[in-house]
């Protein structure tokens, strides 16, 4: 009885040894097969996605930094006598337009909801633009300390705006290119089968444009 007992313990520790290389085993083979999966490409597509949303965290900022402005600007503006009432009108209604648009949480991957996005900013830019050159013809408007503060802290939020664009546009590229092309292709349908590519910048120039201003 004493036998089968010790023979039953033995077979026991055998079998838990036996176990224990082989979790040993699996792990080495883990150690080192990881740095190979890694360089070749198995987490690129999570770090691109999250830089990329990095970058569309920026555009943001860096938009409703401008969008901010704009109450002091329009009323610094309005001080000057006979100041174009429909130029003031068009950034007014346009910053509104901008804070009304609900973003659905897909926006990165809605190239509609993007769309829309960019025209609204773009019709902003727009409407600004023409309020800061109307502006240059009322010259109480230039002595202003005040408008002429705001005018730089503007100018520089398009400049970090226009930073922010090209930053994401080149880590969305990066992002779509990885998902779409080998070996990312594999690893995303392998591991990250919900990656879909993202929304891009459409530029639309006819939006952007400053509009012509004639004072004869």
């Amino acid at each position: 009885m004493f036998t089968l007992i010790s023979d039953s313990m033995r077979t026991s520790d055998n079998g838990l040894i036996v176990r224990l290389k082989r979790a040993g085993a699996t792990f080495a083979l883990f150690v080192l097969v990881m740095p190979l999966l890694a360089s070749c490409g198995i987490n690129s597509i999570p770090t691109y996605e999250q830089q990329a949303k990095a970058a569309w965290a920026e555009v943001q900022n860096q938009y409703q930094r401008r969008s901010d402005l704009i109450p002091n600007l329009v009323a610094t503006v309005k001080g000057a006598a006979d100041f174009e009432a429909k130029t003031l009108e068009a950034v007014v209604e346009a910053r509104a337009k901008v804070g009304q648009t609900q973003l659905p949480p897909d926006i990165l991957t809605n190239p509609e909801a993007m769309k829309v996005f960019e025209q609204n900013q773009a019709a902003l830019t727009s409407a600004l633009s023409r309020l800061l050159v109307v502006s240059e013809q009322y010259p109480e408007l230039k002595a202003n300390a005040n408008y002429q503060t705001l005018q730089a802290q503007l100018e520089g939020t398009e400049n970090r705006i226009a930073v922010a664009r090209r930053d994401y546009i080149l880590a969305v590229q990066q992002y779509n290119t990885e998902i779409t092309t080998f070996p990312g292709r594999f690893w995303a349908w392998l591991l990250y089968s919900n990656a879909k590519e993202m929304a891009q910048f459409t530029t639309d120039e006819k939006a952007a444009t400053v509009p012509a201003v004639n004072f004869n």
